[in-house]
């Protein structure tokens, strides 16, 4: 008789059902994806500097608000659609981060809001997101960070089959108002911050709008006629096809590269 070894069974994560439909519901995107390689070695020193004065900034935070400012520029590119002849471009520039929590033994990755970035200083980020960082997560059903939610309609949405949920992401999803205030409108996940990571991270999102940011790795550049030693980062970004054509999304992310590499705000 084959025996099947040594193995442990798990509880599967609750969490994750809505990661599987954001993940089945997003291959559906027309999403153009765009890799970037940035160069951030002054910007981390501005940073290393302002913490040295006790400024309490963090790189992510101060990335999170580069992007929110150059979407703000260029609005057009985190609208949704709504119907067949309309789109809705907030001024607002909502944005969704992951904030890795331990629910029972398990670290799990949970849903957090930044309200209007383009309106808060870089400071203002970074405490928003220690807080939520810290925010205790007593209850099973309690998924979402931040914004006190429904437990009860959690747990029943965890609950239902499949093609049932799939009804319910397809119904928020035709509404951007809905998907504005339950996932903003701009997603950015930040895997190189959890491990080194050398190269790009490609996600799949229902958001408008997606950033993937892969690790801070040190490798040679030139700079004017010299070879120096540099600190590089690697983005990945997903912009909807349906909302906006490749040219002006090429500007927006343009703009985006420049404010990065020359430490925009600090």
């Amino acid at each position: 008789m084959k025996s099947d070894g040594g193995y442990k069974i798990e509880a599967f994560p609750t969490s994750r059902i809505a990661t599987i439909d954001i993940g089945a519901i997003g291959l559906k995107k027309h999403h153009i994806k765009a890799l970037i390689e940035l160069d951030v070695t002054e910007a981390r020193k501005k940073i290393l500097e302002k913490r040295k004065l006790s400024q309490k900034i963090s790189f992510n935070s101060w990335l999170i608000k580069c992007i929110g400012c150059a979407v703000e520029e260029f609005k057009e590119i985190h609208g949704i659609r709504k119907g067949k002849s309309k789109t809705v471009i907030f001024d607002d520039i909502d944005i969704s981060i992951m904030i890795e929590k331990e629910i029972e033994g398990m670290k799990v990755p949970l849903p957090y809001v930044i309200r209007k970035v383009n309106e808060k200083s870089i400071s203002d980020i970074s405490s928003e997101v220690r807080a939520a960082q810290n925010q205790a997560v007593e209850d099973e059903g309690n998924y979402i960070l931040g914004e006190k939610k429904n437990d009860l309609l959690m747990k029943i949405y965890y609950a239902m089959p499949g093609f049932i949920r799939s009804l319910i992401w397809k119904h928020i999803l035709r509404n951007p108002f809905l998907v504005k205030k339950n996932m903003g409108t701009v997603m950015i996940t930040s895997i190189g911050m959890v491990g080194k990571i050398r190269g790009w991270v490609v996600p799949v999102s229902v958001h408008p709008l997606c950033f993937a940011v892969g690790s801070i790795i040190k490798k040679p550049g030139v700079i004017g006629d010299k070879i120096e030693i540099r600190e590089y980062i690697h983005i990945t970004a997903l912009v909807d096809h349906d909302i906006i054509d490749g040219a002006p999304a090429v500007r927006a992310l343009s703009k985006l590269t420049k404010m990065i590499e020359n430490g925009f705000g600090l």
